[in-house]
């Protein structure tokens, strides 16, 4: 079997609410969606975060159609060294989601080929299902505590929140709102994206642990370490790595700093579901939990995350997901896409071969149409911050 071509769509679906971080907001997400095809009339799926836009990743893409194209797709190991040491893309960062979504179509050929679903590949099933958390828009007060019953109704574990604002009473008041409309038992999982200094951060997490956190999200610099491990020293919850933990050897070093109790790992960020596996495996051997990071996915990335990681022991935790953001999906079938197609917060792993997803043409007809016409609207594109000169920490 040989690679005769890549194919790219970029895709805009909407979000039931906007998105809201430290710095922005945005009405949805836009992916590209891959396709591998072979000279045996196979196809294989992969999708690309549009990160850090969707010309870049189309870019990267272009670059390597000369490393891809003519190879093996089931040799993965080759292909994906042959990229990232002949291709120079060893250096991950902005080229990542594209040598991702690659990688993860050639695991999808490899499962359609021998008939297997890609979890008994990567390991066989460790669980049935995946759990993720409910992301809750950080949106005034009111819209906050209605978001946390929703949250409980639909028989969530574990509610997202963005923090981070201009004052922390208003991170206080909306934390607040969460717990008194989510009850007791939720746990609420708050996320700063490195907006606070180590001395805000210790203030702003100890005014918001009385409502009963899970974690403490990324709340200081990824790139200072030893800070991190100051801060986790400090307050009474566990410290989630995020921004500093996105790859193998980010992991490395949070792990010797003794920076966080748990660690974000991301196959896009990374490269691929393979490094998701070893990022797993490197974490697992500190005693370390993991939990799935997401730059935004639609059904393609999700199924093929949701197969690494109902295959390894350490992902204890909820995983980040966009199911209660998102209005819909470009995948046939039930799977992924909005709330409803959750169970109590869970997604069952896919069981026919390699992904067990396949594209829906109309979906995706209408959701590039979207893109082609609208795609500054689903960037993150509040005119405040765009107008504005920030800088982090924000304090």
């Amino acid at each position: 079997m040989r690679i005769t071509a890549l194919r790219a769509t970029p895709v805009a679906v909407p979000y039931r609410t906007d998105e809201v971080w430290a710095f922005g907001r945005r009405a949805g997400l836009v992916s590209v969606l891959v396709e591998v095809e072979t000279d045996e009339g196979l196809t294989g799926l992969g999708e690309a975060a549009a990160y850090p836009s969707a010309d870049i990743v189309l870019s990267v893409l272009r670059s390597l159609e000369p490393l891809v194209v003519g190879a093996d797709p089931l040799r993965i190991e080759q292909l994906i060294q042959r990229v990232d040491v002949v291709g120079t893309w060893h250096h991950t960062g902005s080229s990542s989601p594209a040598i991702a979504a690659v990688e993860t179509a050639c695991w999808d050929l490899l499962g359609k080929t021998c008939g297997q679903p890609l979890v008994n590949l990567f390991g066989g099933r460790f669980r049935d299902r995946v759990e993720f958390f409910h992301y809750v828009a950080a949106a005034g007060a009111d819209a906050v505590r209605a978001e946390g019953r929703r949250a409980a109704e639909a028989g969530a574990r574990v509610c997202y929140l963005k923090v981070g604002a201009g004052e922390l009473a208003a991170d206080v008041a909306r934390v607040a709102a969460l717990r008194d409309g989510a009850g007791p038992a939720m746990g609420i999982r708050v996320d700063a994206n490195e907006a606070w200094s180590p001395g805000a951060a210790l203030r702003a997490v100890r005014a918001l642990e009385e409502y009963g956190l899970e974690l403490v999200e990324q709340p200081v610099s990824g790139r200072n370490l030893p800070e991190m491990a100051y801060l986790r020293g400090r307050i009474g919850t566990p410290l989630l790595a995020n921004e500093s933990s996105w790859t193998r050897s980010d992991q490395l070093a949070v792990i010797r700093h003794g920076a966080a109790d748990a660690v974000s790992v991301d196959q896009q960020m990374d490269g691929g579901l393979l490094n998701l596996k070893r990022s797993a495996g490197i974490c697992a051997a500190a005693g370390l939990p993991v939990v799935k990071h997401s730059l935004g996915e639609l059904g393609v990335a999700l199924a093929a995350a949701v197969h690494v990681v109902a295959a390894t022991p350490n992902f204890l935790l909820p995983n980040q997901g966009y199911g209660a953001l998102l209005t819909d999906d470009i995948v046939r079938g039930a799977f992924g896409g909005p709330l409803e197609n959750y169970r109590d917060g869970c997604l069952d792993v896919p069981d026919g071969p390699g992904l067990g997803v396949g594209l829906d043409p109309d979906k995706v007809d209408r959701y590039a149409e979207l893109y082609r016409t609208s795609a500054a609207e689903f960037t993150f594109h509040d005119p405040d911050a765009l107008t504005a000169a920030p800088a982090l920490p924000k304090r």
